[in-house]
């Protein structure tokens, strides 16, 4: 049998998963010039949502966001969070997706009795280097890519307020997250760092200051210029130093403050 297939059965079988418990997965990439979310679109239909799942009996909530987003994107996780749990009373009113028309629907109907059930889902933040990345859907998809946030799509449920509590989470918590370190390249210039603070912030930053607190902090290597342009004008490249990025991320020591 076919490895989708499998993989279908599976899901839709009740028994294999706890009642009234989801994970929504929100991955978050940075393409130098503007942040991205990774998003699925639903087989036959013209629905878009976050990668998720359920819980099965045999497994705790880590393990299973982490096999989650491995099966419906293909993606390995750098880096995985709870952030928030959503537990609110008509949370899966707003573009339902069980609905008898629905092409998944029809073809899997035993399960939808199920899927009517009440859920609580955990929210997993993931911080992705889109370079590295190579999304691919799953049975149940047409399409895993990644979107721009500036273009996010009308999603199902209230998958567009989970993505805004995981841009929250990543605002309010940004001395203590490996945001950098997880976003850009190996090397990269410090206008892109600056780039990815404003696109987080939503504000922009003085240039001079922001290099001048982030060189004070220690974290940086510089490196060769960028072989571009004339000699006076090609930016020096940076690289993070993990051991003093880490030990900054322990200590909580704010980049910005």
């Amino acid at each position: 049998m076919d490895q989708n297939k499998k993989q279908g059965t599976w899901f839709w079988n009740p028994n294999n998963f706890l009642p009234g418990v989801s994970i929504d997965c929100v991955v978050i990439g940075f393409d130098l010039n503007q942040l991205h979310i990774l998003l699925l679109k639903m087989k036959d239909a013209e629905l878009w949502l976050l990668p998720g799942g359920f819980v099965q009996k045999d497994e705790d909530m880590d393990s299973a966001a982490s096999r989650i987003l491995k099966e419906r994107t293909g993606i390995k996780l750098p880096y995985l969070k709870q952030f928030h749990t959503f537990g609110n009373l008509n949370r899966r009113e707003n573009n339902p997706v069980n609905n008898s028309d629905s092409p998944m629907a029809v073809q899997f109907k035993e399960m939808l009795p199920w899927l009517e059930q009440r859920f609580i889902s955990t929210g997993y933040l993931s911080l992705v280097d889109m370079r590295n990345s190579k999304p691919t859907p799953d049975y149940l998809s047409d399409s895993c890519t990644w979107i721009p946030l500036e273009s996010l799509h009308k999603l199902i449920y209230d998958h567009n307020m989970i993505v805004d509590k995981a841009l929250e989470q990543i605002r309010n918590q940004i001395n203590y997250l490996p945001i950098g370190f997880s976003l850009l390249p190996e090397k990269f210039t410090m206008k892109e760092y600056q780039v990815l603070y404003e696109e987080i912030l939503k504000k922009k930053l003085d240039r001079a200051n922001f290099q001048k607190k982030i060189l004070k902090l220690g974290f940086l290597d510089r490196h060769e210029k960028q072989l571009k342009g004339g000699a006076h004008k090609a930016p020096y490249l940076y690289a993070f130093n993990k051991d003093k990025y880490n030990e900054l991320l322990e200590k909580g020591i704010g980049y910005l403050s």
